[in-house]
């Protein structure tokens, strides 16, 4: 017998705990309101004790019919359904929208219904179960003008608020926070300069979808999976995906999911995509000398990127839109802001190009880290903590304070084998509540993560999370070196590694370097340990003699002074050679309290020491003036000030100013 199923909306219903569905003031309460909206489910001829078992269904005048349709598959009566779940959801507010995301993959029977004053929204996910969240809206909003969005992944909803420009605090009208509701902290940002973005977000889904709609009404909401199917409906989703690739835009159902193309293909070198936005931005950069610099340009948001962001420990990529250099690519929420310095116009076609050696060398240094680290957890149960893809060389941090040489050379050999094994590295999308994820490794899950996790595995080796671009075979990445080890940080080891092309490269320094010493020392390579240790011998020897002979001659240099003729008032000495040491012992010979002695040693027109010694008052008085003038800087003590120059060519503006100094205190006396 087939079945009656009402899509209707309660009128006036108290909330009752209980099961699903929505019931009539004269049904039982066993069956109780969990919302305002839902499918009930009777047989044709309904016998008068159903009311009794507390079935939902109850009089006709009491319920506000929808729909009736008959459907023989349907069956079972509401009371009896399974206890509805609520699908987590994110929402982030805009100036003009506010933006909601019930994360469902593969949701099937998607209703929602968006009022002025809330919002209802039922799926079932591949299980079977029926989701179902109702939420009042903390203001009104303008239900004409909101729409909803559909991903294997999520649906997405943008709700035009009532008054612009007004800042939301919270979602829900009651200052309550439902668990299974989150702030999308990857998408809340500030205002300012934001409304191109949320336009360009917003109003071009809308446009879109007028082309590929007809003057038709839309379909009832019960129509929705059938028009899905339908091929001929003009609304089916078949339709619409056509109608976005012809346009060359990622479709709505796509951007919730939104992976980039340097994810999807790592290998890619140049693609073309279309231009979303363009505002005016500006980088902090190290400049040349090494201090921070600001550039002025705009941050571009395109359809998709082939340049990857920066993220899970991998540096971003370099490359150029239209030959326009692209100086830094950052992630915001599902969208790559490109940093370049000439604006580019939105909705033009643009050509995209990475800059493969860089690309390469990072994919090649991520794989490997992935490789390293499955092998020494494998073989030693050392737990990788940390990365960093550094420019010359990559650093893993292993959970273990000491980790010897043969345990390095075991892991060496150990990777080197799997590389020549030509292993596979292929890369999966996984549901959050798929039971493999309880089998990948990784370090957790933000509290905001939304949609799939992406599982980089290396066959029969490791299963990952990960973000990054990586080889699709180990044999790729050519060769593994492991440099060595340092002490990290408390109870941790850093090991340091090279992969592919630069091991390469380092063996072509490392040549250059044994060519280039074996010239110096006369010597084949064999020898040049030896040769070396036996000149710094020499050298430490001959540093000794100077050493003694330096310290004969400022004896020698203090005496001269004491005994001058010229002695008094201010007394002051340069030399080329010398240290801190010799000024010192010089200062500690003559011994005098009441002359200014003036002291420098190095280069007479560049950097150097100096060391100021007198009265304590005067030094404490004259010493921050003479490092000022000499462009350095130093401190002290005890009538002592000492410290470092860069400018001896001005040493005689600071004699000039000891000299007026004395001068001035001996008109006073």
């Amino acid at each position: 017998m087939g079945r009656l199923f009402l899509t209707c909306t309660f009128l006036d219903t108290p909330k009752w705990e209980g099961l699903q569905g929505l019931c009539s003031p004269r049904v039982s309460s066993e069956c109780g309101s969990l919302g305002c909206r839902a499918t009930f489910h009777l047989p044709l001829n309904p016998s008068p004790d159903h009311k009794r078992r507390g079935s939902c269904w109850g009089c006709p005048q009491d319920l506000k019919i929808a729909a009736l349709v008959l459907d023989s598959k349907r069956h079972g009566a509401a009371g009896a359904a399974m206890a509805r779940q609520h699908a987590r959801t994110l929402w982030y507010d805009r100036p003009k929208y506010v933006f909601m995301e019930f994360c469902v993959e593969d949701s099937t029977d998607v209703h929602v219904l968006i009022e002025d004053h809330r919002i209802v929204f039922s799926c079932k996910n591949p299980d079977g179960v029926e989701l179902y969240n109702e939420i009042e809206f903390y203001a009104k909003v303008n239900s004409k003008d909101s729409q909803d969005k559909r991903s294997g992944r999520s649906i997405t909803c943008f709700v035009r608020k009532w008054k612009e420009n007004v800042a939301w605090p919270r979602l829900t009208k009651e200052d309550i926070k439902p668990v299974w509701l989150s702030v999308d902290f990857d998408n809340w940002r500030d205002w300012e300069g934001d409304e191109e973005v949320e336009l360009a977000q917003v109003e071009h889904y809308a446009e879109l979808l007028k082309k590929v709609s007809t003057k038709k009404p839309p379909p009832a909401m019960d129509d929705l999976d059938r028009c899905t199917r339908n091929e001929d409906c003009p609304t089916s989703l078949s339709v619409r995906r056509q109608a976005f690739q012809r346009a060359r835009i990622p479709a709505p159902w796509e951007i919730a999911a939104m992976a980039f193309r340097c994810q999807r293909d790592s290998y890619a070198r140049e693609f073309t995509t279309t231009v979303v936005s363009c505002r005016p931005a500006e980088l902090q950069t190290e400049g040349s000398n090494g201090k921070k610099e600001v550039l002025s340009g705009f941050q571009v948001v395109l359809e998709d990127t082939l340049l990857f962001p920066e993220g899970g420990g991998q540096p971003d990529d370099h490359g150029t839109i239209n030959d326009i250099s692209v100086l830094r690519v950052t992630r915001r929420g599902a969208q790559a802001d490109h940093f370049t310095q000439t604006p580019l116009t939105p909705g033009t076609e643009v050509q995209v190009r990475v800059d493969w050696e860089r690309r390469f060398d990072h994919m090649q240094q991520h794989s490997g880290q992935h490789l390293i680290t499955a092998v020494a957890d494998h073989l030693y149960g050392l737990k990788t903590t940390s990365w960093e893809l550094g420019r010359l060389r990559s650093v893993i941090e292993l959970d273990g304070p000491l980790v010897t040489a043969e345990q390095v050379a075991a892991i060496e050999q150990d990777v080197n084998e799997k590389i020549r094994d030509r292993l596979p590295v292929n890369v999966r999308e996984l549901s959050l509540d798929d039971p493999e994820v309880e089998q990948v490794r990784g370090r957790g899950l933000p509290e905001d993560h939304a949609g799939p996790i992406r599982v980089v595995t290396i066959k029969g080796v490791d299963s990952n999370m990960c973000c990054g671009t990586h080889v699709n075979n180990l044999s790729d990445l050519q060769v593994i070196k492991i440099l060595g080890t340092e002490k990290g940080k408390k109870n941790k080891t850093n090991l340091i590694f090279l992969a592919g092309n630069r091991v390469l490269k380092w063996m072509e320094r490392s040549h250059g370097t044994e060519k280039a010493l074996t010239a110096l020392l006369k010597c084949g390579a064999e020898d040049h340990v030896e040769a070396v240790k036996k000149l710094q011998n020499s050298t430490k020897l001959l540093q000794k003699n100077n050493l003694n002979l330096l310290r004969d001659l400022a004896v020698h240099i203090a005496h001269s002074l004491r005994n001058s003729p010229d002695w008094g008032g201010v007394v002051t000495l340069h030399r080329k050679e010398g240290d801190s040491e010799f000024m010192n012992i010089i200062a500690n010979e003559i011994g005098s309290e009441e002359t200014l002695l003036f002291l420098t040693v190095g280069d007479e027109r560049g950097a150097g020491l100096f060391l100021l010694v007198g009265p304590a008052e005067a030094v404490e008085t004259l010493g921050p003036r003479v490092a000022e003038v000499l462009e350095g800087k130093g401190a002290g003590k005890k009538g002592r000030f000492q410290g470092k120059a860069t400018n001896m060519s001005r040493r005689a503006e600071v004699q000039a100013l000891l000299q007026d100094f004395v001068s001035t205190q001996s008109a006073e006396e």
